[in-house]
């Protein structure tokens, strides 16, 4: 425990932080359970967050892809993570903000990636292993999980076509309790394992572990709490979004959906490759609303969630280079500097966020989350 200095306990609260911010966005994984119907907002977030939790305990093979792979773990310093860590916060809190389910994973990445290339140089990023276990992925997990949701959702409208329609709306809603608690504890197993990453990245980086070692116990348990609880206390206007604003889904597409996302996270988390659950599901919710016919897509929703996915990396890469910059010229002030900026615009976008707030009750009443709320004329107006 002498390793741990000041620095380093400062680096691992931001990585929790960071962890209860990635919940925020991937409570959304539930929003196909709630939009059905198949269970109450309150329900689905409880059973999400404690099924994280579970799933923490799973696999450690993405944290190990963190903290030895995508950077060079004997030239960082506790400095760099830190920085990394305030882009990734700061880019979750500004896409929560506005209801887009960008990936927390490329936003982690994406900042660790530009704090260690100026802190660094450009010999601590291994930009080989970010483009096989990052990029690919992360081009190639929502288009799998999509064909795999629309053949699905064909053949389960096909086999059920002449059922009685409220029998199979019943049973797929019995079978969504079963597909949404498994996307949960396969989104454990994938995204708290990266907070596990960073926090073993950070103990190597200090002495305090061995080179290529993994996670303690402590680790694995205190990331698996965090995302869980970050899981269960936020989201909801990410799940507006996941849930009704992609299309219209029903049960029999939201199972299709969750088997898809939940097959797709955990082959990837086995194989080391750290992908983005959001970036899985919402492929699985548009291959499953292609595959019912006759079923609206909102392409302009999808969009935009395109768009943010392509801007996470550069974005979280600028504000993790900045914070590094500041931090490696400024030391101990710059470092205190730029937590004092961060923990200031975190705040501003928490109270920004309750001009427009979505709680339980209205999580399915619309199909965008805006920051400004709507007069009353518009409500419940498409965009």
């Amino acid at each position: 425990m002498d390793h741990i200095t000041f620095l380093v306990a400062v680096v691992i609260v931001t990585a929790l932080a960071f962890d209860f911010t990635n919940g925020f966005h991937d409570t959304a994984n539930a929003a196909t359970s709630i939009a059905t119907g198949a269970l109450k907002p309150r329900t689905a977030v409880l059973i999400s967050g404690v099924l994280n939790v579970g799933g923490a305990f799973l696999s450690t093979e993405v944290a190990k892809t963190i903290s030895g792979g995508i950077v060079d773990d004997t030239l960082v310093t506790p400095g760099m993570i830190f920085a990394g860590l305030v882009g990734a916060i700061l880019w979750n809190l500004l896409t929560w903000l506005l209801g887009l389910p960008s990936s927390s994973s490329h936003a982690l990445f994406g900042g660790l990636v530009g704090a260690v290339w100026v802190g660094a140089g450009e010999h601590g990023v291994h930009f080989d292993k970010v483009v096989e276990k990052v990029l690919i992925p992360a081009v190639a997990s929502p288009i799998v999980a999509g064909v795999a949701a629309l053949l699905a959702t064909y053949l389960a409208y096909k086999i059920t076509a002449r059922a009685r329609q409220d029998s199979v709306t019943k049973g797929f809603r019995h079978g969504q309790i079963a597909s949404a608690s498994l996307v949960s504890l396969a989104h454990g197993t994938n995204d708290a394992q990266k907070t596990m990453g960073v926090i073993t990245l950070t103990l190597i980086s200090a002495g305090a572990l061995g080179h290529d070692a993994g996670p303690p116990v402590w680790v694995i348990a205190s990331a698996g709490l965090a995302i869980g609880l970050g899981t269960y206390l936020g989201g909801r206007r990410i799940i507006r979004t996941m849930g009704k604003g992609l299309t219209d889904i029903q049960s029999p597409q939201g199972f299709a959906a969750e088997a898809a996302a939940t097959t797709v996270i955990l082959t990837s988390a086995h194989l080391g490759f750290a992908l983005s659950t959001t970036q899985v599901c919402s492929g699985g919710i548009l291959g499953a609303g292609l595959g019912r016919r006759l079923a609206e897509v909102r392409w302009g929703t999808a969009g935009r969630m395109v768009i943010a996915w392509l801007v996470t990396l550069p974005a979280a890469a600028l504000v993790g280079g900045v914070s590094a910059s500041v931090v490696k010229h400024g030391g101990t002030f710059g470092t205190v500097v730029i937590a004092l900026c961060a923990a200031a615009v975190a705040a501003f976008i928490v109270l920004a966020s309750r001009r427009n707030p979505v709680r339980a009750d209205n999580v399915n009443d619309a199909h965008e989350v805006t920051v400004r709320a709507a007069a009353p004329t518009t409500v419940g107006t498409v965009a």
